[in-house]
């Protein structure tokens, strides 16, 4: 089977003659090695063998955002500033909300994939109160889905396009610090409801558009745990995720598409919620002790109606002696597969964002790869 034949065919829960296997954001992304920005850690050489495996071995799943055409509107209200200072580059925007001006600053170092957020746009009520009204004009764009097919163009038979979005929760969440987002979902629940509606609103209409014109692909959904605990109880999932997450699920799979939901660390408080949802996928199913549930308890109790993603920490890929992480892989292939469910996808938690790849860590990937294609079905 081609990477597209055998994904395709796990999620409709069709046999396969292997278990997929899929390096998440290795592979998830079009990577540029050659391009000598300072900033694109890939340039280093230690990274081209790692992306080499993926590309040749691993059934792929890019993914993707649909470009999006901003409001005319955007311009009244938002100020946005790229600058660089002692080598890094740092984002600052700001906001015009309610004659209150909202500001949040992120930066990015060259050798690490990431961005940290320095100060996040909302920091108290007040600031939530003048942010809720904002015109929803302001924060909704017309996605343009020349990329997507593109993307899945390049990517041909060798894996799927994915569309990638975050959930209400994922985009109120994280305006604020993670103690101010906990501290106001607890205490102003009202408020915080206010602020899922408004998000919901506009997801809701990017969601119709893009699914209608590019139905039946796989999508992923970010933003769930931060309703799973230890941040929230599980009470709160329902109140802030199932109310808002399920309808856009619901959106996806009625153009025939499939809704995977992304949801690291605890699940055992959170899985009747997911189940409720009907969602199609579920990752990264991180194994205790960074997760609460084995995979084998997962696949038993919830393997029959979505496919489940991962099992495998990247700290495991990165500092694990290779002889013990075989072992590892060989039981969340055991797990993921055994007895009836709707399929399984080795993957990992995440992927490594530093510039420089170890050998141990090329030796693991590798094994990920040679233990997944010897489980042939």
């Amino acid at each position: 089977m081609t990477g597209r034949e055998r994904l395709m065919a796990t999620l409709r829960g069709e046999q396969v003659d292997r278990p997929a296997v899929n390096f998440y954001e290795i592979g998830g992304f079009q990577i540029e090695p050659q391009d000598p920005n300072p900033f694109n850690v890939y340039n280093d050489p230690s990274w081209k063998p790692l992306l080499q495996l993926a590309e040749e071995h691993t059934d792929l799943i890019r993914m993707c955002n649909p470009f999006c055409i901003p409001s005319v509107m955007r311009q009244e209200f938002f100020r946005e500033e790229e600058y660089m200072k002692d080598g890094s580059l740092f984002y600052r925007t700001t906001i015009k909300a309610a004659e209150r001006e909202l500001t949040s600053l992120t930066r990015r170092d060259p050798d690490i994939d990431t961005v940290w957020t320095l100060e996040h746009l909302l920091k108290d009520t007040d600031d939530l109160q003048s942010y809720l009204q904002l015109p929803d004009e302001v924060l909704i764009s017309k996605p343009d889905l020349h990329g997507l097919y593109k993307a899945e163009k390049a990517v041909g038979d060798s894996g799927i396009v994915m569309v990638d979005v975050p959930d209400p929760i994922g985009l109120a969440a994280g305006l604020f610090s993670m103690e101010n987002y906990m501290v106001i979902a607890l205490t102003e629940q009202k408020l915080f409801h206010a602020l899922l509606e408004k998000h919901a609103r506009i997801l809701y209409s990017y969601a119709e558009r893009v699914s209608k014109e590019f139905s039946g692909r796989l999508w992923r959904i970010v933003g769930s745990e931060y309703a799973a605990e230890p941040y929230l109880p599980p009470r709160l999932f329902g109140e802030y995720v199932v109310k808002y997450t399920e309808p856009l699920v619901q959106i996806v799979k009625k153009y025939g598409g499939y809704a995977r939901i992304h949801s690291h660390g605890r699940l055992r408080g959170i899985m009747p919620y997911l189940a409720e949802m009907g969602i199609d996928a579920l990752d990264p199913l991180e194994p205790p002790p960074q997760g609460d549930m084995e995979l084998c308890e997962i696949r038993c109790e919830y393997g029959q109606s979505m496919v489940l993603f991962g099992n495998l920490e990247i700290s495991d890929i990165e500092t694990m002696d290779p002889i013990a992480f075989e072992k590892v892989v060989e039981r969340s292939l055991l797990e993921g597969t055994s007895g009836s469910g709707r399929g399984f996808v080795l993957m990992p938690s995440a992927s490594p964002y530093g510039r420089k790849i170890s050998l141990r860590t090329m030796t693991n990937y590798e094994t990920i790869v040679r233990l997944a294609q010897q489980a042939a079905f």
